[in-house]
């Protein structure tokens, strides 16, 4: 993935940008401390997306001020997981922000085009999954990937995943999202070329102790390529497939 250090050094070099415009980028503060929370500004630079919301357990105006810093020094786009309806509603009086009830998530500025190498595929084993699945899907599209969403294929009728063979099979990346016993991912896992990354949920009955029989099923999968988020990770999940959907060869 291009970070925004290589797009300014591509910019000096083409010249684009003059070298003390690009000095003066470098330079800004890395954070800015607003009293309540310290916004890391140069998360872009380093990583090649910038600093996520973690909306739960932050006041709406604590929200509203994160959002005010990142759009003061320059970021046009902002993911906001784990945001309440009530919480969102407050903040869209003071930014555009597009919400997404199922996944708790919502987003400020224009989603960007698909530039990823391939396609993420997000499965999941059931319907109850969906929240989860959503979370990771919205997140990996947030950071420039088409998702391609294959949903309720779980092993109790394994006909319905093998009638998405080929979205699983030519996926760059597939995220499996299940609770229960968690044997999805390794199913998928024995089908595909590609890593997979499993997300164990806190769907299921009591034996399930929710979320960690799913956890450790994953953990134990006998499938080559799987690795192992937390439970009900799906922003996890989604950001590492957005990132290895954006690898590219290090010369």
């Amino acid at each position: 993935m291009n970070s925004e250090a290589r797009q300014i050094l591509e910019s000096v070099k083409n010249g684009a940008m003059s070298v003390d415009e690009a000095l003066l980028k470098l330079k800004t503060e890395p954070f800015e401390d607003i009293g309540f929370a310290k916004v890391d500004l140069h998360r872009k630079l380093r990583q090649g997306q910038a600093e996520v919301i973690y909306g739960a357990g932050k006041t709406p105006e604590q929200i509203i001020g994160i959002i005010d810093t990142m759009k003061k020094n320059g970021q046009e786009r902002v993911l906001i997981t784990r945001l309440s309806p009530e919480a969102a509603a407050i903040a869209a009086k003071s930014h555009p922000l597009v919400y997404h009830e199922t996944a708790e998530i919502g987003f400020v500025g224009e989603q960007p085009e698909a530039d990823g190498i391939g396609t993420v595929v997000v499965a999941t084993g059931g319907t109850s999954d969906i929240p989860v699945a959503e979370e990771a899907a919205l997140t990996a599209e947030f950071m420039g990937n088409k998702v391609t969403r294959v949903y309720d294929v779980g092993v109790a009728g394994l006909h319905r995943l093998l009638s998405h063979k080929e979205d699983i099979m030519t996926a760059s990346v597939v995220v499996a999202v299940a609770g229960m016993e968690g044997a999805l991912a390794s199913v998928i896992g024995g089908l595909c070329d590609c890593p997979v990354i499993a997300v164990p949920t806190s769907v299921g009955y009591g034996a399930s102790f929710g979320g960690l029989s799913a956890l450790l099923s994953m953990l134990n999968s006998c499938a080559s390529g799987v690795s192992v988020v937390n439970i009900d990770n799906g922003f996890g999940a989604g950001y590492l497939a957005g990132m290895i959907n954006h690898m590219e060869v290090k010369k």
